[in-house]
């Protein structure tokens, strides 16, 4: 049984004329680590915003372990594109990473510890969140994302504006997270050989273009030319 699933995921925004989803359907199995890539316009950031349960489909369905995500969306975490975070503001790391804890119950200083160290951060503590670099603050807020007690990450564009060195690393520290049994959900734009960390990619474009290993996925976007989004 797969961690999460939509079947049959319609939405459409009422400012636009078309669909921004129609007839989505996917699973992603516990502990496997899946790129969502698709060009700008392509409903990523919707999709993510379905699974997760902020937004409501006008079709279709989610499930978290076979059940409704209704009664399990406290499995599922979104971790949001790092442009709409304010960075300025006056908050140690510490600090920030605390704000993950959802439900109010007192938090650790191990537990804060752990999700420090788990993204390789446990020595920026006491810094200034505005002190650190970008992949620095991407690595944050990942941390921030790891209070919860979600089982299923989403991230929407973690590696954007990132160079080849700090997107190696980010996707070597979510790699090592769905290695100890997290299902992990990324979404980008990007194609190229950093796409060989992941188990799975789907490809979106309002619908689903294909899906399979990253092998597959090439092979099929090149039978079909498909030309929306550069190879």
């Amino acid at each position: 049984m797969p961690a999460l699933s939509a079947e049959n995921l319609s939405y459409s925004y009422s400012c636009q004329v078309q669909p921004a989803l129609t007839g989505v359907s996917l699973k992603l199995e516990q502990g496997t680590l899946t790129a969502l890539l698709g060009p700008n316009g392509a409903g990523k950031s919707t999709l993510l915003n379905l699974l997760q349960g902020t937004i409501k489909p006008d079709r279709g369905e989610v499930n978290v372990d076979g059940e409704s995500l209704i009664a399990n969306r406290s499995q599922v975490a979104l971790m949001p594109q790092r442009g709409k975070l304010n960075w300025n503001f006056p908050i140690t790391v510490e600090g920030f990473v605390s704000l993950g804890r959802v439900n109010h119950s007192k938090l650790t200083c191990c537990e804060l510890e752990a999700a420090l160290q788990r993204v390789g951060i446990s020595h920026l503590g006491k810094r200034r969140l505005d002190s650190l670099s970008g992949g620095q603050q991407q690595r944050a807020l990942l941390a921030k994302t790891l209070m919860n007690p979600a089982k299923i990450l989403l991230l929407d564009e973690p590696c954007a504006a990132f160079d080849p060195p700090a997107r190696a690393d980010f996707l070597l520290i979510i790699r090592q997270l769905a290695d100890s049994g997290l299902t992990i959900f990324v979404s980008s734009h990007d194609w190229g050989t950093t796409l060989n960390a992941y188990d799975e990619v789907v490809v979106l474009d309002k619908i689903i273009v294909a899906s399979g290993t990253p092998e597959v996925v090439h092979e099929k976007l090149s039978s079909i030319n498909y030309m929306r989004w550069k190879l």
